[in-house]
Parts: C-alpha cells; sequence; structure tokens
C-alpha cells in the first residue's frame, strides 16, 4: 500500500515540483497539495493521510502551529521543510510533534527515505539541523545553556547516561556513541532506553534538546 503523502507550502513552484518528485517513486500517493497550515489541518482532518509535509513560512497559518493542530487531531506524521531562515521555529516544531525536520535543498532520494522513516514511527533530524538548534540555543543564551547539561537533574542519571545524552546532544548516532564509548551499540541502545524512561521522552530528538536546555516538552 501506497504512504498517503500531502504537501503544503505557498510557493506553488515548491509544492508542484514537490508533487512531481514525490509521484516518481512508486511508493508515494501525493494525496493534496495546499497552501497553508490551515488548509493542511483542515484537509487531514477528514482525509487519511500518512505523512504531511510542511512549510514553516505560510499565511493564516504557519508550519509550527499545523504540526500541533496535526498532532493534537489526527494520526497524520508532519515533517517540516524548511530553509536555513526558519532557525528560530525549530525548537517549537519538534516540541509541538513534528517528526522529522528537514532542509528543502536536500535530494530527492533524501526526502523519500525520511517520509519512509517518518511513516515507520522514526524520526529524521538533519545533523546540520540538530547543529544549528544547538548553536542557536547556546548563542541565544550562553550564560543558561551549555553544551555540558548544566541545566538538567543530574540526579536520575548514571554518568555513562550523562555522557550518552551529551553525545546524543552532538548529534551522534548510536554506532559513533558505541565506537567512542568503547561499549557496544546494544548497550548504548539498552542506556537510551532508560535516559527515555526516566524522563518521559519518546526519542533521541527530545533528548538532545532536553539536554540542552532543561526542558522536556
Amino acid at each position: 500500500m501506497k504512504i498517503k503523502v500531502m504537501i503544503a507550502d505557498d510557493n506553488s513552484f515548491i509544492r508542484e515540483g514537490m508533487k512531481i518528485i514525490l509521484t516518481s517513486f512508486n511508493e508515494f500517493d501525493v494525496v493534496a497539495t495546499v497552501e497553508n497550515g490551515h488548509e493542511a489541518v483542515q484537509y487531514c482532518e477528514r482525509h487519511e493521510v500518512d505523512v504531511a509535509l510542511l512549510d514553516i513560512r505560510m499565511p493564516e497559518m504557519n508550519g509550527v502551529e499545523a504540526t500541533r493542530l496535526l498532532t493534537e487531531r489526527t494520526a497524520t506524521k508532519p515533517l517540516i521543510l524548511t530553509t536555513f531562515d526558519d532557525d528560530e521555529y525549530i525548537h517549537d516544531a519538534i516540541k509541538f510533534g513534528a517528526k522529522g525536520y528537514l532542509l528543502k535543498n536536500n535530494d530527492p532520494e533524501r526526502i523519500r527515505d525520511a517520509i519512509r522513516t517518518v511513516h515507520n514511527g522514526h524520526h529524521v533530524l538533519q545533523d546540520v539541523v540538530l547543529d544549528k538548534l544547538k548553536s542557536g540555543l547556546i548563542a541565544a543564551d550562553k550564560d543558561k545553556v551549555s553544551d555540558k547539561g548544566d541545566k538538567i537533574d543530574r540526579t536520575p542519571f548514571t554518568e555513562r547516561e550523562l555522557d550518552i545524552m551529551a553525545l546524543i546532544a552532538k548529534g551522534l548516532a548510536n554506532k559513533e556513541i558505541s565506537k567512542k564509548l568503547f561499549i557496544s551499540d546494544g548497550t548504548v541502545a539498552n542506556h537510551i532506553t532508560s535516559i527515555l524512561s526516566k524522563t518521559g521522552l519518546e526519542h533521541r530528538t527530545q533528548i538532545a534538546i532536553y539536554y540542552l536546555t532543561g526542558e522536556r516538552n
């Protein structure tokens, strides 16, 4: 069965171009293209949509607010497509339930893989976007935010868990973490499961944000 995708972007060139690209892959069914977040939410409330590709800056309702409403009201998984000019929205989009955050200048195959990943229940956050998030947070409040987890309550965590949280915040994958800490991939995964359990978080992107900001939302 094909993955049902909706595209929301106020730029008709990008919107229609993305539709052509996705249609070229047999696994996708582009069920709708809309111009703003309000139309995106309305459509997904009335129709079955697996993944919604959302631009950030749109009239009437932006992609962040649309993400929040889609997460609250529908089973549609929001995937943000953005530019570097939208840095300030990264944190809110993830907080409100975005399952992925991807740059528009990616190759079609990268976007295809991201849609697959999100549809399968996983999260996608480009390393370059995570780096921008981290840099932006540190620049915004150097006294309160550090890359050493100074804002979090360290009490519930073991030193190994804190090490892993720090490396996740730097954008390292499990395999990279295992090599750096000289432990197995399985041990890394077990520690991450423990961290998620202790924090009530759902995925590694939220772990990174929590480590950098102390916020669990």
